[in-house]
């Protein structure tokens, strides 16, 4: 017979089905936090899974994966991206951005300076994070992970 602690409510069968799931193993237990492993920010979790876009809900978690990359680089080095089976070279990333149903965007420039643009569709998506050295070494390094955050919370807020 189930006990009191396994009933659950409608209610919380619904919440549970709409968070959505993340797992990561790691051979280092003492290896700093992944994207999977920390709380989803409220910015994120403020719309059910089931009305987002497949293009909306890869560029939150783009952007989670993109912070989650940036705290762990030192100030001598910003973010950039490879292209997962291709050998156009790496972008760094400037902008990340989408358009529904089912498109993401990075914004950037290769290594040469040459502005670069990405276009994707979700189904595609292959993104390979990198640490380049800055472009600018008197300067601090650009993180856009964080503005990219900011801008999600500040959209839930209006």
């Amino acid at each position: 017979m189930a006990g009191q602690d396994d009933i659950r409510t409608t209610a919380e069968a619904h919440e549970e089905a709409a968070l959505p799931q993340a797992r990561v193993a790691l051979v280092d237990p003492g290896a700093p936090r992944t994207a999977e492993q920390k709380p989803l920010p409220s910015a994120v979790a403020r719309k059910p899974l089931q009305e987002k876009s497949p293009a909306e809900w890869a560029y939150e978690r783009l952007i989670l994966y993109i912070q989650n990359f940036e705290e762990q680089l030192d100030s001598e080095h910003e973010i950039a991206m490879g292209f997962a089976g291709s050998d156009t070279g790496v972008m760094r990333i400037e902008g990340v951005g989408f358009f529904d149903p089912d498109i993401v965007t990075f914004y950037g420039c290769d290594e040469s300076g040459a502005k670069t643009q990405l276009v994707q569709h979700v189904t595609q998506l292959n993104v390979m994070l990198r640490a380049l050295p800055k472009q600018a070494p008197e300067e601090a390094p650009a993180r856009i992970g964080f503005r990219l955050v900011a801008d999600l919370e500040q959209e839930a807020a209006s």
